[in-house]
């Protein structure tokens, strides 16, 4: 599947001497293509951090194309985060392309580009909430349906468990308050620090360790049936 992003021009900065963007431009990406978990080591994180400023300073500067290959570095992961929160591939997808066009909006308020990667789930966050809030009346628990999570347990596009497990997985994620999902979702899958989920989330670093442990004690118990099986076949 391939999305169209429009990405509008920021509002000009009146504190700056930095010249207003140029006219929107269309860019493409064809990442929907392979879903899945990506793991990223700390040496590709400090690399990605350190480009990741360097093509924020330039799209602050009015540089469209250097917007446009932040987004083509950070697509992917925002999607995936999004797909497990909302639970549907359209409204992902849609959510993303105005993640991305709130972002290029804001830009100029990014205090720290080296924030750049919370901040941006930050808006994420906020996009997804404001869908529920639309979608369900005061108080309901968004459930999550099975069929849109059949990439939750693969690496990089390849299956990293038996097929059982990966259901197991998904149920098992559904079985958790929205709070306590989206955490297992930050911290494990999107590999988050505890202060950059509080960040995101908007609550103490206390209460994202509770959510988390608790969290992860519900997923032990919940899958321990089926991976005693799985592991008497060879896999762990």
């Amino acid at each position: 599947m391939v999305s169209i992003i429009v990405i509008a021009p920021c509002q000009p900065d009146t504190n700056t001497s930095h010249p207003p963007p140029p006219p929107a431009k269309l860019i493409t990406s064809d990442f929907f293509r392979h879903q899945g978990v990506f793991s990223h080591g700390a040496g590709a994180l400090i690399l990605r951090a350190v480009e990741d400023a360097d093509l924020i300073r330039k799209a602050r500067r009015g540089d469209v194309e250097a917007y446009n290959l932040l987004i083509s570095r950070w697509e992917r992961r925002v999607y995936n985060y999004l797909l497990r929160i909302v639970a549907n591939r359209e409204d992902a997808l849609d959510l993303s392309q105005d993640v991305f066009l709130k972002a290029y909006q804001n830009l100029r308020k990014l205090d720290d580009p080296a924030r750049f990667a919370p901040w941006l789930y930050r808006i994420a966050h906020n996009e997804a909430y404001s869908l529920f809030r639309k979608r369900r009346p005061e108080g309901e628990t968004e459930e999550l349906q099975p069929e849109t999570l059949e990439g939750a347990a693969t690496v990089g596009g390849n299956a990293a468990f038996p097929v059982e497990l990966t259901l197991a997985v998904s149920s098992a994620l559904r079985k958790l308050t929205p709070d306590q999902r989206e955490t297992v979702i930050l911290k494990i899958y999107q590999g988050f620090k505890f202060e950059e989920i509080a960040e995101i989330v908007a609550a103490p670093v206390s209460t994202v360790k509770s959510r988390l442990y608790t969290a992860l004690d519900l997923l032990k118990n919940e899958l321990a049936p089926v991976k005693a099986p799985v592991k008497a076949r060879g896999v762990s």
